[in-house]
Order: C-alpha cells, then structure tokens, then sequence
C-alpha cells in the first residue's frame, strides 16, 4: 500500500497519474472532496479509455494530518509514503498556519512512519529549504541561512526537512526531493499557476529576478524513480530551466499572442506595492496580491544545477515550450 498525502495539489495530482498505471493499491488524502473532481479530470486529460478505471483503483481518505487518530487510520497496511502535502504562502500573516501545515504535519507523518515501519518515504521539500549562492550556481551544498528576505514558507520548509533528517537518525529510510516553481495542468486560480491567469490578461511589468520552473510531471517521475532506487538519506533538488522573469512572463505572453512585457519594474516600487497589499490584506481576508516576501524573491538572481539528480536516475526534463503548452491544453480540455 502507498500513501500520498496533498494528493489534490498540483504536484499530489500528478504523482496519482504517475503511480496509477502501476496498478499498485494507493491511498490517497484529501481536504476538500470537491477538489477530488479536478484530479478526475486530470485522468481524463492523460489516459483514454482506462482514465476511469485507473482513477477508480485510488482509495480516498478524508484526513487532517494534524489529528493523531486521523494519521492512526490512514497508516495502516502502508508500506510507503510520498509527503506532498503542504501548505505555499509568502503572506506574513500566513506564517503559524504555514509552519503548521509544513513543519507540525511533517513532524507527525515522520512520528507514524517510524511507528508503523514504513520501508521508504519520499519528502517533497523546496527550493526554498536550500541555501543560496549568490557568485555562482546554487546546489544542494549550498547550507540555507535565516535573514532578513528569508520568507516565512521558507523557514517553514527548512523546519519541515529537519524533521525528515531526524526521522533518518531514527532508522527511517528516507529520501528528499526539492523542486523549484511547479508548472503544469491545474487550477490556475492556486499557487504558481496563477502566473497563467495573469499572463493570459497581458503583462506589462516584469521583475529582475531570475529562478527556475519544473514541469509537475518531471518531479512526479523523479519521486518515483528515487523510491524505487536503493537511494537513501540524501537530497535532490529538482529544477528544469532557469531563468528570467522577464523571458518566463514573455514566453507565456508569446503563446497567448499577447505582447510580452516591457517594463522593468524597480525593487521599491514592487516593495511599495506589496507593503499595500498586505496592509489592505490583513483587514479585508484578500491574499490575491503581491507580498512582501514575493516582491523580494522576484528580485534575486539564483541558478540552480540539477545535474546529481540527473546523474541519480534516469529522468529529462522536459522543455519551458512543453510545460507551457501540456498547461493551456488542459485549461482548454477543461472547459
């Protein structure tokens, strides 16, 4: 039996599709049964005439990983676990949410992984728990340090991961996976993909950051393929192309067939704007805008260097162009 938990994410909902066809038994959790749906039409959009039948082989659990009896059902006859359950916010006001969410959960699915002898778990972490270089390529070397610009997801993550290394000390057989911006078929009115959203009404401004994107299906494979490795205790990141915001936003202009952006937005402006945002936020309950901590991530230039999970298992990612156009086409599938 496989555990997934988060399996209605936009990475949880990916790893279903990626295990489905193996036709092992997985139990999957869930929040929110109406979000279920949305991993249904995800089965319609890969498979043809077995989407059903696939879909149909998931057990589904209804849980909160932060209620012990809940872990206490959901664990039994388990014999692996991928934790991709979490919550993503760069809102201040987010933060004990967030570390709840992310550090808490992580801490009780480590807890019962140990307690019911599970051969291997696969932790889906974050860039954003690995340390920046600011001279060069960042890898997973690169030792994380707390700051000022640090968000609070962050501090969040790094927390989490440190009960995945405590639970390795225990005996358990372990692995990490730390993926950048997650890019793929799902609903664009959550997480990274509301970059779609914005795009497809046009963008004018862009920041001068530059990151790196990953396709859900590259980091779904990757989970599976270092699962079913002898790979233990040790940590990948997961990143496909690096680069600018300004050629990230004008490729998705491009395929939009609208213009790409042209104005460069200065860091004290987007941090004004921001400051607004959050201010308006924290009275109204609206966290649609831009954050502080966004604002200061849209203006750091780091790389990243996949090549020890290249060089670990057998994986390629696929292309920006692909990521971009496997996403539209579902939207437009979904409609």
């Amino acid at each position: 039996m496989i555990l997934v938990t988060g399996s209605t994410g936009l990475l949880g909902s990916h790893l279903l599709i990626e295990l489905a066809p193996l036709h092992l038994k997985i139990r999957a959790t869930f929040r929110e049964k109406s979000r279920i749906n949305q991993v249904r039409k995800l089965f319609h959009y890969y498979f043809d005439t077995n989407s059903d039948e696939l879909f149909d082989n998931i057990e589904w659990v209804k849980a909160d990983l932060l209620n012990l009896a809940d872990l206490e059902t959901i664990f039994q006859g388990v014999e692996y676990v991928y934790h991709c359950s979490g919550k993503v916010s760069f809102f201040k006001s987010d933060f004990n949410n967030c570390f709840r969410q992310n550090r808490d959960v992580t801490a009780n699915i480590i807890n019962y992984s140990l307690q019911f002898n599970i051969k291997k778990l696969c932790y889906v972490s974050s860039t954003a728990a690995i340390g920046m270089n600011p001279s060069g390529v960042t890898t997973e070397l690169n030792k994380w340090e707390n700051g000022n610009t640090i968000s609070g997801y962050s501090v969040s993550k790094f927390s989490a991961e440190k009960e995945v290394w405590r639970g390795i000390e225990e005996g358990l057989n372990a692995v990490i996976i730390n993926p950048c911006v997650i890019l793929g078929p799902g609903n664009w009115n959550e997480s990274s993909l509301t970059i779609f959203k914005t795009a497809q009404k046009g963008l004018l401004f862009y920041p001068t950051g530059c990151n790196a994107v990953v396709d859900a299906r590259d980091v779904a494979k990757s989970m599976r393929l270092l699962m079913e490795s002898t790979i233990s205790s040790d940590r990948f990141l997961c990143t496909g192309v690096n680069l600018s915001f300004k050629d990230l936003f004008s490729k998705l202009a491009q395929e939009f067939g609208n213009k790409p952006p042209s104005i460069e937005v200065p860091k004290w402006l987007s941090l004004t704007t921001a400051f607004i945002s959050e201010t308006i936020g924290r009275f109204t309950g609206n966290k649609s805008g831009l954050s502080i901590e966004t604002a200061h991530s849209a203006y750091k230039t780091i790389i990243y260097d996949h090549s020890k999970i290249k060089n670990s298992i057998d994986i390629q990612f696929h292309s920006l162009e692909e990521t971009i156009e496997n996403t539209i086409n579902f939207k437009q599938f979904d409609l």
